[in-house]
């Protein structure tokens, strides 16, 4: 380790955010660099344990702990301690291809699994990465990838993480390889789904362009399956690997849910980000939530970034509503012990900046959605609910049980619809006829990532489900690692 007694004397320092009453009149990114002495001290507060968790990205409760990216955690944290930022960014890079990602919107697994977390703070692990990765950057220390060609082909299909990820690999040993994206963007989710404040689109751009120096072509507004056949590109490729994420939405078997104002989540999301993008929301063509009552169904960072993005817009009040209980304020051992991912209550920024502005959390807990009320022109105006509470029925399954006298009518103008995702969509696979696993994602197995059908290799969401941006980077990397091995019989991708 880099100090012994680092750990210590140390505290934990979290990187500053913008405050929120500054940060909701724009859409920069809210989080603020820490000075080069503090992020040394945290450096060396990591104790480079013998059996150092967070790196180990395992599957424990279905929840990650650790990084399953493996990044040598406890390597770089000492080589930040002693100022050796080049070497840093080297060991950083080795395991992880886009680390300003994952130091902006992963929810960082490793610092649940951290060994201090046991008695005291985890190590700022995420805002290390992050500043190893902005000084690589400024130091032109990531530079594009110039590999000896092998003479084979690789479309890949979506620009999301795993496809980026998976482009990146087979790029860097040597193959000719074509991205293609439906979007005008390269980067998924990644572009459309999170916000400008938590992840800037220059910052996608940034990394796109050093893939496009290396060679990796891109090619947008091509939706394969409609625009280009799915079966050309198998013909026309040596290999094709499918990264097209799982984009259905999980909507709401209410009575009003096809009322006018109500949306997918990721659909507002998306449209307010390009409008941004294409004429600063001149153009109006986005979904404005100004002077609207929002009204967000679901939680984690889609909820959120809805709060978020529509208090920008000047809504009047927002609510979410979570059909869990509130988390606890700490991590139950019993139920949750480490080195688990800790369920407890997380205040994000988009919360943050609702209490600032109305006073008050913005979630509600227990709550179920019965039906929505539109007006006589087809808008929704309310919505109505019940209290829940969760009983075990006979066998044992937890089941929601409303409470008596516990009805409530909320004023909608604006409902979005966080609940996540159902899985991919379907074009693609009827196409090609690729086999389904029961949840109708891509069956093709980890660590092989070959479907049914030949040459036809999928990763990430597409094949996993709906996951974190890690498991997205590290299914490309090891997808790239399958097909590298179908293309040339061996690869060198670890």
């Amino acid at each position: 380790m880099g100090k012994p007694t680092g750990f210590m004397e140390f505290d934990r320092i979290d990187p500053k955010k913008r405050p929120p009453r500054e940060r909701i009149s724009d859409w920069k990114e809210i989080k603020l660099p820490l000075d080069a002495v503090t992020v040394r001290k945290q450096g060396a507060r990591c104790m480079n344990c013998g059996v150092p968790f967070c790196h180990s990205g395992v599957l424990l409760n279905g929840m990650a702990s650790g990084c399953p990216l493996h990044n040598l955690i406890p390597e770089w944290n000492e080589l930040v301690y002693k100022g050796q930022w080049e070497e840093a960014y080297k060991r950083l890079a080795r395991t992880n291809p886009f680390p300003e990602f994952t130091s902006r919107v992963c929810p960082a697994p490793c610092e649940g699994s951290c060994t201090e977390g046991l008695i005291m703070e985890p190590v700022t692990i995420s805002n290390l990465e992050y500043e190893i990765i902005e000084k690589a950057f400024s130091e032109g220390w990531v530079r594009p990838l110039k590999p000896n060609p092998t003479g084979k082909k690789v479309a890949v299909v979506g620009a999301g993480p795993s496809g980026m990820s998976t482009a990146y690999y087979l790029n860097a040993v040597g193959h000719d390889v074509t991205v293609y994206e439906r979007n005008d963007r390269p980067g998924g989710l990644l572009m459309y789904g999170i916000p400008n404040m938590k992840l800037d689109k220059g910052v996608v751009m940034r990394r796109v362009r050093v893939l496009e120096e290396s060679g990796v072509k891109f090619v947008m507004n091509t939706s394969v399956g409609k625009d280009i056949s799915a079966k050309e590109l198998v013909e026309k490729y040596d290999s094709v690997v499918l990264c097209g994420g799982a984009t259905k939405g999980r909507g709401i078997q209410v009575e009003g849910k096809d009322l006018k104002g109500v949306h997918f989540a990721v659909d507002f999301l998306k449209a307010n980000t390009k409008s941004l993008l294409d004429s600063d929301h001149k153009d109006g063509a986005y979904v404005s939530a100004k002077d609207k009552h929002v009204i967000v169904i679901g939680g984690g960072d889609t909820g959120t970034d809805c709060v978020a993005t529509s208090i920008r817009h000047g809504c009047k009040s927002v609510n979410q509503l979570e059909i869990l209980p509130e988390p606890p304020a700490a991590r139950i051992e019993d139920s949750n012990p480490w080195p688990e991912w800790p369920k407890k209550i997380k205040v994000d920024y988009g919360q943050e900046e609702a209490i600032s502005l109305y006073g008050r959390d913005p979630r509600n807990y227990l709550i179920n959605t019965k039906k929505m009320v539109g007006d006589k022109d087809g808008n929704v105006k309310e919505i109505h609910t019940v209290e829940i509470s969760w009983e075990k029925d006979p066998s044992g399954r937890l089941y929601p049980k409303e409470v008596p006298g516990s009805e409530k009518v909320w004023k909608a103008d604006l409902v979005l619809l966080a609940m996540g995702f159902l899985g991919p969509e379907d074009d693609i696979l009827d196409e090609l006829d690729v086999d389904r696993d029961p949840r109708s994602n891509v069956k093709a197995d980890y660590e092989v990532f070959e479907t049914n059908v030949e040459k036809v290799f999928s990763a990430g969401d597409m094949r996993r489900g709906q996951s974190l941006i890690v498991w997205a980077l590290q299914e490309g990397k090891l997808a790239a690692r399958e097909v590298d091995k179908y293309l040339m019989g061996k690869s060198v991708i670890k």
